[in-house]
């Protein structure tokens, strides 16, 4: 395939006009074929990377399904979403196995869809008074045997967790996760600076939905936004579906961490893609009303979005975040995140295919294609 006409994103140079060629399921430097795609008046960029997710079309990853998880990984590639690491919420032992081998046994069929990196267990390492819309019933704190487990169970493919690090055994438990190959994320917490910080120098790199599930800067307690801030290893993931974060937070999150260090997520429930009304959410039950996720009995508490990721992309330039910037947090940093990006996250020769034509007016999805195929 020749893709012809259109602006390229590019890591360093933001947008150029080059073409594109495909061979097989990789980015070449000559066509293995005669096929044409016009991107005369559109934006190519890399296939977006999805970290922290829950599901969508009425399915949730937690449920463990084989039948769920395909249609998430069917509708998430529809939006452009082509590879995808979805979060388990905090649950019994028992049931987060059956997710970990639920992924395992999807990525073994290779049944398509968007690529199944791996899973991230966001619960149940997590702090009670930051839990947010995670049940309390199943917290627990930080278990070394039981990580090693939910990972024989998943194959290897549990790429991110979770962990509040003041809980009893954190350090142990993120240093541990750090040898084992897992990214690990600080979040749902109520640490302070110091305690964030020792996270990170013990391993941490990576901090889950900022703002929300922990404590706000403060100019005398910076906790682990400021933690974040000083660690330049640090990458950060926002939830930019124009619920969560006020759009002036995120052109300052921005500013403050720079592209490079940015993940946006989509944090997308069971809901995305469906009707308002009340949906099942980790033994709890959410209200949907538009584009606001609440517990039901609790309007206060946000539940998670209901916006794709690629929804969260054009949000994000609506509220000001240059288009380069915005796909860069979209795609090469979370590709890097879970260990992906020397395949996935920029459209360089010798990377997998996978990218998306977006309208350079309205950002509108006019193309899909994943590792070499046409999907839309």
């Amino acid at each position: 395939m020749r893709v012809i006409g259109g602006q390229v994103f590019d890591l360093e140079k933001g947008f150029a006009e080059r073409e594109l060629r495909t061979s097989g399921a990789l980015l070449s430097e000559t066509s293995g074929d005669g096929q044409v795609l016009d991107a005369a008046g559109c934006y190519v960029i890399p296939g977006l990377v999805d970290v922290h997710f829950h599901g969508c079309v009425g399915e949730d990853f937690s449920d463990a399904t084989p039948e769920g998880l395909q249609r998430i990984a069917d509708y998430e590639l529809r939006q452009g979403v082509t590879y995808i690491c979805p979060a388990g919420m905090t649950l019994p032992e028992d049931q987060l196995t059956a997710i970990c081998k639920n992924v395992a046994a999807h990525r073994s069929k290779n049944a398509g869809g968007a690529e199944v990196v791996g899973a991230h267990l966001e619960g149940p390492f997590l702090s009670t008074a930051k839990k947010g819309a995670q049940n309390a019933d199943f917290l627990h704190d930080p278990d070394v045997p039981m990580l090693r487990r939910l990972q024989e169970a998943a194959e290897g493919c549990v790429r991110l967790v979770t962990v509040a690090p003041e809980q009893p055994g954190a350090m142990e438990f993120i240093r541990a996760a750090a040898e084992m190959g897992i990214t690990v994320s600080v979040g749902h917490t109520v640490a302070d600076y110091d305690t964030a910080s020792a996270a990170f120098a013990a391993g941490a790199s990576h901090a889950t939905h900022l703002y929300n599930g922990m404590p706000p800067i403060h100019h005398r307690a910076p906790g682990v936004i400021g933690a974040a801030f000083d660690d330049p290893k640090v990458q950060v993931e926002l939830i930019c579906d124009g619920i969560h974060i006020h759009g002036s937070i995120v052109r300052a999150t921005f500013r403050l961490f720079g592209a490079e260090r940015m993940i946006l997520i989509s944090d997308s429930l069971r809901a995305t893609g469906m009707p308002d009304g009340q949906y099942p959410f980790g033994g709890q039950e959410i209200e949907v009303h538009g584009s606001r996720a609440t517990i039901v009995g609790h309007p206060e508490t946000l539940a998670g979005s209901v916006t794709s990721l690629i929804g969260c992309l054009r949000q994000a330039v609506r509220f000001g975040i240059p288009l380069a910037d915005a796909v860069r947090s979209c795609t090469y940093n979370p590709a890097q995140s879970v260990g992906i990006d020397d395949r996935a996250g920029t459209l360089d020769i010798g990377k997998e295919a996978s990218f998306v034509l977006l309208d350079k007016e309205t950002l509108a999805t006019r193309a899909i294609v994943f590792k070499g195929n046409l999907v839309s």
